[in-house]
């Protein structure tokens, strides 16, 4: 039986080895493209509804909520517009598509590796607890329709369910510890996890919002610094404490996804996934630092 420990280590060894596969659809030449193939407006309303898609025609509020970490001012400029230009089901669509040319291009063995990681990966998706996962729960209801049909296609949808999995617990581990959108992006940037001046502005959230989150921030003791303007903040020990609490309990919480899987499956799909996720990072298409806070080196062994 895998233990606690292992289960957790196996967790975030996942999330090292799904991101970079499913990050293609935001890094990539032709998957950047979307926008303009679907007629939308600029790479951010092509972003909200590439991501939010499989919800439906969802609204500003709610995706919002969903996504987590985005100024509602920001994710309410593209939505629900974009639904106006291009459905839902048709946004789905090319963004499976265009990925995984991507994903062939990216890694000639990407077929291959579907075919070694695919039956695996379904076996967790299908029986993950989906009870307060609603991006999660969204995109595992379009695998069935990829089963037998593109293998590729099949891989990085189940991917992309691994990756809201988790991201999913994050925000629920926010929530639980009183953090807000701004504020976990700040206390990330503190840390040294995310650029401040970069992420800030790709959230949408502006200087004042920011400087508000840090002050909040603040007189919870999580940083110093930043008076007058938000420069020179620092994170407390306090500050340190926090994040390293909030990794944790996500790895924690993200592990339930491999619960169905023995410890021998579970070493066996983080191993096949393995090539992939170098083929992606070796590629340059993923810039280093980037939002995701993935780091550029593939720590966390496969057991």
């Amino acid at each position: 039986m895998t233990t606690v420990t292992a289960a957790v280590a196996d967790s975030r060894a996942l999330w090292l080895r799904a991101e970079p596969p499913h990050a293609v659809v935001y890094f990539e030449e032709e998957c950047r493209a979307l926008s303009r193939a679907l007629g939308l407006k600029g790479f951010w309303m092509g972003y909200f509804a590439a991501r939010t898609a499989p919800l439906g025609a969802v609204g500003p509020g709610a995706a919002t909520a969903a996504l987590g970490v985005f100024a509602p001012g920001m994710v309410a400029r593209a939505l629900p517009s974009a639904w106006e230009l291009a459905p839902p089901g048709r946004v789905v669509e090319e963004r499976a598509a265009r990925t995984a040319r991507a994903l062939r291009s990216l890694a000639p063995d990407a077929e291959r590796i579907a075919a070694e990681v695919n039956p695996a990966l379904t076996t967790a998706v299908a029986e993950a607890p989906p009870l307060g996962r609603p991006l999660f729960a969204a995109n595992r209801d379009l695998c069935a329709a990829l089963q037998g049909a593109d293998p590729v296609q099949e891989l990085w949808q189940l991917l992309t369910c691994v990756r809201e999995f988790r991201g999913d617990a994050h925000l629920a581990v926010l929530a639980d510890r009183g953090l807000d959108g701004c504020e976990a992006l700040v206390l990330a940037a503190a840390t040294g996890r995310v650029g401040a001046g970069s992420i800030r502005q790709d959230r949408g959230w502006s200087e004042d919002e920011w400087e508000e989150a840090v002050d909040r921030l603040r007189a919870r003791g999580l940083i110093a610094g930043g008076a007058g303007g938000g420069a020179g903040v620092r994170v407390t020990d306090q500050g340190l404490t926090e994040r390293e609490l909030i990794e944790d309990a996500t790895d924690r919480l993200a592990a339930r996804l491999l619960d169905p899987l023995t410890e021998k499956e579970t070493h066996a799909l983080l191993s096949g996934l393995e090539p992939l996720s170098r083929s992606v990072r070796d590629s340059g298409v993923l810039p280093f630092p980037n939002p995701m806070g993935l780091p550029k080196c593939q720590c966390g062994g496969a057991g």
